[in-house]
């Protein structure tokens, strides 16, 4: 309660402050011109003001204890304009001071609200609002950079930015689910995230403001680079969209553990899809989990989705995780064999077969 009026009498002190009528009544009392009720304005604005100075003085000499354990990980950005009021809201929605009265007080009294740098520094969420306007004033401003692995889906990559004090996760796979930014990133039915696949993994450096959007589009701006004309020229000579190529390219990526078997794995896939045989690609029933699992079961591949390549012929609806170029050029140049199955060891061994009985009695001697 105490909070809320605090809060409300330090709102209502700003506008009045603020107000053209008060700024011409200390005008006309300076130049000792002023009228009985200007004086009475100017008196009833001190009073405020001394009490408000009083109580936030005692506030700031006893700043909040630093947290006992380190913060999380928290980049802000101060862009050109901010004040520090503005400042103060953003940092207290993102957790990183608990007040933005007492962070503007106590740039007010140190005469700090002019200092502060724009640029993004690193924080952390439960800072003192002094730790905080000291670290915006006298710290270094930072350039961030961070890695995203191939075969990382939408999900995986935006709980990495959450970690890494980026954004929040919820914002970013919201954001994926409509972000559509080229005509090859088509629309399908029952897609998960339009963005899934098309946010090429890479290391990224940030130095400006960010948010979800910036930071996916920049993602989609490197994947269409990447994207040559020569590899789009090869899809279209393959009969295959670009939207099949990522598809595909994704299974690949997350089927193969050694660049060798990626042109070979790329090949049974293709195979399959001329025979008209289900891909039955595991990865496609894991984009389903909550959690991955070592082994799928059989009650597994029985789920009812689109995305499941056991119960469903063809591609998926669209691809599952962000493939690296190597996977995307054993789809465009894939390897000349006879086989028709495969089956990975626990280390990532490939074996392969031609027909299905061979096929079970490697994944009898792997498995």
């Amino acid at each position: 309660m105490l909070r809320e009026s605090l809060r409300e009498l330090w709102q209502k002190t700003r506008d009045f402050l603020e107000h053209a009528e008060w700024r011409e009544a200390l005008r006309a009392v300076y130049r000792g011109k002023g009228t009985p009720k200007q004086k009475k304005m100017i008196f009833g604005g001190a009073a405020v003001v001394a009490l408000l100075f009083l109580v936030f003085s005692f506030l700031i000499a006893s700043p909040s204890a630093s947290p006992t354990t380190e913060g999380t990980p928290v980049y802000f950005t101060v862009r050109p304009g901010m004040g520090v009021s503005s400042i103060g809201k953003e940092l207290r929605e993102r957790g990183v001071i608990d007040s933005e009265m007492k962070f503007w007080w106590t740039a007010k009294l140190n005469g700090l609200e002019n200092k502060v740098k724009t640029g993004t520094f690193a924080m952390q969420t439960g800072m003192t609002p002094r730790d905080a306007l000291e670290k915006l004033v006298y710290g270094n401003t930072v350039t961030i950079r961070f890695v995203i692995p191939e075969g990382f889906g939408v999900k995986e990559i935006a709980e990495r930015l959450e970690k890494e004090g980026l954004v929040r996760a919820d914002d970013f796979m919201e954001r994926a689910k409509t972000f559509r930014p080229y005509p090859y990133m088509e629309q399908h039915e029952d897609v998960r995230y339009a963005a899934e696949g098309f946010l090429f993994p890479d290391t990224y450096e940030l130095s400006d403001s960010f948010d979800a959007d910036s930071i996916m589009t920049m993602m989609a701006e490197n994947f269409d680079h990447r994207l040559t004309k020569e590899m789009r020229d090869r899809a279209k000579e393959m009969h295959l969209s670009i939207y099949e190529l990522v598809t595909l390219a994704s299974l690949v990526e997350k089927e193969a553990y050694h660049d060798e078997d990626r042109p070979i794995i790329a090949q049974i896939f293709l195979k399959r899809l001329r025979l008209g045989m289900p891909l039955q690609a595991d990865p496609t029933v894991q984009y389903l989990l909550d959690e991955p699992k070592e082994d799928l079961l059989y009650s597994d591949t029985e789920v009812a989705s689109p995305y499941n390549t056991y119960q469903n012929v063809g591609l998926p609806p669209g691809p599952i995780a962000s493939p690296g170029t190597a996977s995307l050029m054993a789809v465009l140049h894939p390897a000349h064999t006879n086989y028709l199955y495969f089956v990975a060891d626990r280390n990532g061994k490939n074996y392969y077969a031609t027909n299905y009985s061979e096929h079970l009695a490697l994944v009898d001697q792997v498995r």
